[in-house]
């Protein structure tokens, strides 16, 4: 009988087929297949099963990942699905956008040599799969408390905080300014990294679970918050950040210069049927764009930008490849999918008179670590050049912007409006106003989708305490 331990020597590494790039810039589909039922239990079955397993550790939300990666290769796809959802609200959507080969993927034992097992890949199987064949979470043993709870924002961390409170007998109720649940997940990624009708399906789940969605309720001016705190017995604030980072620069406000968010929400409220202002929509095709930014949100609007038929993409980051924040698997694609990327390159000035022209940027070499750990990028002298531009996007990142109605009800904020929580484990995430918790982007600042999930779950942990129901 063959070593099954032994089988990622039989079988390498193989992820799901991927879309040619004729076919991808054609659409804005999801440009990876799904896994068949022998082709994952073989890539799970690559695992080795490690007693100290780094993949786990490495997940933001310590997924059980040997463990139901074995129980795929055994073809066990119910109990796969069960143990999955244990420690993530969210598989379908982290095994299709988190960035696996910094976390599990990378931390994989196999990475070196053999090829890491396709984790990712594997997670989104299995929920999807699981899903499409008549599983749903198993609430049948769970108390109703009669408690309530007010959830404000749909995105991650609001959707992970009402998963354990619907499990824990408490009636979740989430407020959202949009129109659907998913926050960024719906209306800044784009579905060629997320389907919406993934998102969708995930919303009639949790509304299964007992949970109530309130959208196109912007909490401070639909209803105010102080009303949320005597209607409910706790307020969880997951709002996020969408204050975008400006670069100081000269030009940012001319015409033809966008913002990352608004750029990517107004394609994507197009392609959905929720377009409420025609001339909200920034089309660029046939020009040539300027992408300002090497993170995940940069990449999302290159690789929009083809799609929408751009004559050219060029991409500027201030560091060199090996320091890009963003996803690797994502830089793959936009280089694929026709970008350009000049490395070591900062912006200046945006150049023009009635409109953009183009980026005067000038050459960066990387010195010592700065505070954050990170090498600063210093300028080379002499080294300035010019990028010729029809479009410039700015891709610099998000700010936390908690509104004021937050501080109001005395939740107090740090110096960079990021939302003040409690460090003490039994109540993690608790703020200043004992009756409310905060998490996710606008607790510790734009991060993972994955992360946001973690501490709206861990937060709902404290509400259960203050609740008196752990």
């Amino acid at each position: 009988m063959a070593d099954k331990t032994l089988q990622f020597l039989d079988f390498p590494r193989r992820d799901p087929d991927k879309l040619p790039v004729p076919e991808r810039l054609a659409g804005f589909g999801e440009i990876y297949a799904q896994f068949e039922a022998p082709a994952a239990a073989e890539q799970a079955g690559r695992c080795l099963g490690c007693g100290n397993p780094f993949c786990e550790w490495k997940c933001p939300v310590h997924n059980y990942i040997p463990n139901w990666l074995q129980l795929i290769a055994d073809g066990k796809l119910f109990e796969a699905a069960e143990l999955s959802h244990k420690t993530n609200s969210l598989p379908e959507v982290c095994g299709r956008i988190c960035p696996q080969d910094r976390l599990c993927e990378g931390a994989c034992t196999l990475n070196d040599g053999f090829g890491a097992v396709t984790i990712g890949s594997i997670e989104k199987y299995i929920t999807d799969e699981a899903l499409k064949q008549g599983w749903r979470p198993d609430l049948s043993g769970v108390t109703p408390t009669g408690k309530r709870v007010a959830i404000i924002g749909a995105g991650p961390a609001g959707l992970g905080c009402a998963d354990i409170l619907a499990r824990n007998g408490v009636t979740p109720v989430v407020f959202d300014r949009y129109e659907r649940i998913g926050g960024l997940l719906t209306f800044g990624i784009p579905a060629f990294k997320l389907e919406k009708d993934v998102v969708e399906t995930r919303r009639e789940i949790m509304e299964g679970m007992g949970v109530e969605f309130r959208l196109g309720v912007d909490v401070g001016r639909d209803i105010p918050f102080t009303q949320l705190l005597q209607e409910f017995d706790a307020v969880f604030m997951g709002m996020g950040t969408y204050e975008y980072v400006k670069g100081g620069f000269a030009g940012e406000d001319l015409p033809g210069v966008h913002e990352a968010l608004p750029y990517l929400v107004s394609n994507i409220n197009r392609a959905l049927g929720l377009e409420k202002d025609p001339g909200e929509y920034v089309d660029l095709a046939g020009k040539r764009v300027v992408v300002l930014g090497g993170g995940d949100t940069g990449m999302d609007c290159i690789r929009t930008a083809l799609r929408q038929g751009a004559e050219s993409v060029t991409c500027t980051y201030r560091r060199d490849e090996e320091n890009m924040p963003g996803s690797r698997r994502d830089y793959k694609n936009s280089k694929e999918e026709g970008c350009t990327f000049l490395f070591n390159r900062q912006p200046v000035e945006i150049v023009g008179k009635d409109r953009v022209e183009g980026v005067r940027v000038v050459e960066t070499r990387l010195g010592p670590k700065g505070p954050g750990g990170r090498r600063v990028p210093e300028v080379i002298p002499g080294s300035e050049q010019f990028i010729e531009a029809d479009a410039v996007i700015v891709a610099f990142g998000f700010l936390a912007s908690a509104p004021a109605w937050v501080e109001e009800a005395g939740v107090l904020l740090h110096g960079n409006r990021r939302v003040r929580v409690s460090a003490n484990q039994r109540r993690p995430f608790q703020t200043t106003n004992p009756k409310v918790f905060a998490g996710g982007d606008m607790v510790r600042g734009s991060d993972l989708v994955v992360t946001a999930v973690h501490e709206g779950r861990e937060a709902a942990r404290g509400i259960l305490d203050y609740l008196g129901l752990h």
